[in-house]
């Protein structure tokens, strides 16, 4: 429902009824919120309602006030999509209006939206991942390994123009490889950033390594070149550099390579690409995923392209590769029996799944066209509101809008997103904020981290003021258009947002 829609279904208390039927007529939604002169709401007034007036002849000049009274049931705008649920069931109704603190209505929930959710990035198969899958099982390779896991990291390795690639169980044991094969040890230090999710960052406990933490910067919301200078000379001066840095690229979009690939190579610390989130992306010309000693893609399910679960450790190393291979098939040395001089891991991808990814990898293209049309319906269709702040794509790079993303501007930032985010969940609309920066989880407490500027936070603005929207690639035009509406009707109530017009 859009802003209009529901405005409209606000009706004075001291409207005749035979009006409020023509209004009825008009929206129809089958319901009116009957509302007095600050805009509280008195009662619900329903399809129902001015059907029984006109049975019972009820008088042309007679209100809505007139009508046979009884107390509206609502909600406050709080409440979850289940707590709506439960009480359409325990009432036997269709539809709950949600109320803020002084009980004005600010929102209508409908039980046929709570049957019909909308994720935030499903996954989107093709006609071909189908073939794969069925040639491992007719040829019985469903074991780890196998002919599609090889011409998978081939195509791979290919598609972003590197020269290796080994396929592995997830981006996260794709990291901590990483991390290994550059030499990574207990009691060393890695640089990360901050704004990301977990999964970056993990394998550097795992290794038995410090994280220190570098800011985003406003333009790309990737590492900070400023920062990761700051950070730099600080290591220095501690006669500690870090043994890698770990540059994530965020929600599709690479990091701004030409400022911060010189400022690792002056100080001589190699650098593991995170591109998990950013396949398809590229850089003046050049694919994410290409710029590290190594790199990494994510394969998971809510990916721009996914084997269900899975990940991939790229390098023009020939040797890395090769020993990321052994060690993710338990470091099994090539002997007749188990032979074993190095601790390994079980993280290959299996056949099965690199099979799906065959597939997956031949819509690569259209996936990324598809996610970025639909970050331009949602520009396009929100253009007007001005409180609306869109991830930026800077001169140069090509983002696929894995996800898109927006920050709220204007005073209490976080705590309009805060009730955005619940409202679209009440209507089963998947929403998250933008990742919690890791300097800010419990788990890394403690942590060094250095800022864009100082005073100047801007993973920690992004995290409080960020939403991301449904992205997938399978999002329907109805589906969009719901979220747009939506939106619409929840900024329009938010005086932060009309005090910016």
């Amino acid at each position: 429902m859009n802003a209009d829609t529901f405005n409209a279904l606000c009706v004075p208390l001291a409207l005749p009824w035979k009006q409020a039927l023509s209004v009825i007529d008009d929206t129809a939604q089958g319901v009116l919120l009957a509302v007095d002169a600050q805009r509280r709401l008195v009662r619900t007034v329903t399809d129902g309602d001015l059907r029984r007036a006109v049975l019972g002849e009820v008088p042309a000049h007679c209100t809505l006030a007139d009508l046979p009274r009884r107390e509206p049931l609502a909600l406050h705008e709080d409440a979850t999509a289940a707590a709506v649920l439960a009480l359409m069931d325990r009432h036997q109704i269709d539809h709950i209006p949600v109320l803020d603190a002084a009980q004005r209505p600010i929102d209508l929930v409908f039980r046929r939206e709570l049957t019909q959710r909308i994720w935030l990035s499903s996954p989107h198969l093709g006609d071909e991942e189908a073939a794969f899958v069925e040639e491992a099982f007719r040829t019985n390779w469903i074991a780890p390994l196998g002919p599609h896991v090889d011409a998978f990291e081939k195509e791979v390795a290919a598609h972003v123009g590197v020269g290796h690639a080994a396929a592995l169980s997830s981006g996260t044991a794709a990291i901590h490889l990483g991390l290994l094969l550059l030499g990574v040890q207990p009691g060393d230090s890695v640089f990360c950033s901050s704004l990301t999710f977990v999964g970056s960052c993990n394998p550097i406990l795992y290794c038995g390594a410090q994280p220190v933490f570098i800011d985003s910067e406003p333009d790309t919301w990737n590492m900070s070149p400023h920062a990761l200078e700051r950070a730099f000379v600080w290591a220095q001066q501690q006669g500690r550099l870090p043994k890698c840095v770990v540059l994530v690229n965020l929600y599709g979009q690479s990091a701004d390579m030409d400022a911060l690939l010189p400022i690792c190579e002056r100080f001589g610390v190699p650098v593991l690409e995170d591109a998990a989130e950013s396949l398809g992306a590229r850089y003046k010309g050049r694919a994410s995923g290409s710029f590290g000693h190594l790199a990494v893609y994510s394969f998971n399910g809510n990916k721009i392209i996914t084997t269900s679960g899975g990940g991939m450790l790229l390098s023009d190393d020939a040797a890395l590769i090769a020993r990321a291979r052994q060690l993710s098939t338990q470091a099994r040395e090539p002997a007749r029996h188990y032979e074993h001089r190095d601790m390994g891991f079980n993280y290959r991808m299996s056949n099965v799944l690199a099979g799906i990814g065959r597939g997956q990898l031949r819509v690569l293209e259209q996936r990324v066209q598809q996610r970025r049309a639909v970050f331009e319906r949602y520009r396009q269709a929100l253009a007007d509101i001005p409180c609306l702040r869109w991830m930026p794509e800077p001169r140069g790079h090509l983002a696929t809008r894995w996800l898109t993303c927006f920050t709220l501007a204007g005073p209490h930032a976080s705590e309009r997103c805060e009730l955005l985010m619940k409202s679209m969940e009440r209507h089963q609309i998947e929403v998250r904020p933008v990742w919690k920066p890791m300097h800010k989880q419990p788990l890394f407490e403690g942590a060094p981290y250095f800022t864009h500027a100082d005073g100047v936070d801007v993973s920690c603005t992004l995290f409080e003021s960020g939403v991301c929207l449904p992205s997938g690639s399978n999002l329907t035009e109805d589906q969009q258009n719901r979220v747009i509406a939506h939106l619409r009707l929840v900024l329009s109530s938010q005086e932060e947002c009309r005090a910016l017009v």
